[in-house]
């Protein structure tokens, strides 16, 4: 007679149900050409024509300086679009998945949700992240140049803010039951946080002015102008780093600490039952 096979329960692998989510998102990604036409396109287009249009606005000269063209300006500013737009596009798949049973599944298994978490925020980042480094070439044409350890410094940061970004959709599309709903989020509340970031224009000396410099986004935009000139060989065109700008350390206080907050919630939230959870 055959021995009997006792049965072994598994261990769970939280990183493992991490990686799997993160190559999950990436797979879609790759197998929708049509979202990074979206993702780069509109805000491609955006830097173009708002070059053009204001190629007559230059930013007022001080010192020796020359002053810097408005397409110069707004460079960083559609960087960080990208990011947000492709934030969006990634965090809508958590309604797709509960819609389609995916989520349901994979929050009764018997893993902790971090990892869920985890994984579905390092697929959207690193997708955001991927755009972003596409679109930073077109830099060149602006006589941006970078050292091996300045490019490093800026993919981690762009690497931060989509982290951020991504997060915060996360936690957003958690309690949405719509796509719809979503995107008018998105138009109220995400695109005005990414025009009130000092993106789009320098922040005035009013009440604006402050409503700017609480929005945790203006520091990600601030130390993405502060490397794209780190160690320029040439003099930085006036305008282009404003002498305004946030010191470098608070940059990146505000926005890792932003980054735990944000990842603080949506765990949290990932932990409560919700009316999409069908459990």
């Amino acid at each position: 007679m055959a021995d009997s096979v006792a049965y072994r329960p598994t261990t769970p692998r939280p990183w493992l149900a991490a990686y799997t989510l993160c190559a999950r998102e990436l797979v879609r990604f790759f197998r929708q050409p049509n979202r990074v036409l979206g993702a780069i396109g509109q805000p491609l287009i955006f830097w173009i024509l708002f070059g053009a249009g204001m190629s007559s606005f230059r930013m007022q000269n001080s010192g020796n300086s020359s002053p810097a063209w408005y397409r110069e300006y707004y460079f960083p500013g559609t960087i960080v679009l990208i990011i947000l737009f492709t934030a969006i596009f990634a965090t809508i798949s958590i309604i797709e998945d509960r819609r389609e049973g995916f989520l349901q599944s994979v929050l009764v298994a018997p893993l902790p949700r971090w990892s869920m978490v985890l994984g579905k925020l390092l697929g959207g980042t690193l997708i955001a992240l991927i755009q972003a480094a596409i679109f930073l070439v077109l830099g060149l044409t602006l006589g941006l140049r970078f050292s091996p350890l300045t490019l490093g410094a800026i993919v981690l940061w762009l690497f931060v803010i989509s982290l951020a970004l991504t997060t915060l959709g996360f936690v957003i599309a958690w309690r949405m039951d719509s796509t719809q709903g979503f995107h008018a989020i998105m138009s109220v509340f995400l695109m005005p946080m990414w025009l009130l970031s000092g993106a789009f224009f320098p922040a005035p000396d009013n009440w604006l002015g402050w409503i700017i410099r609480l929005n945790p986004l203006t520091y990600g935009v601030a130390g993405l102008r502060r490397l794209l000139y780190w160690n320029a060989s040439e003099p930085v065109p006036a305008g282009a780093l404003p002498s305004e700008l946030p010191a470098a350390w608070l940059c990146g206080l505000v926005m890792v600490g932003f980054t735990l907050l944000l990842f603080a919630a949506a765990w949290r939230i990932s932990a409560r039952r919700t009316t999409g959870d069908l459990l």
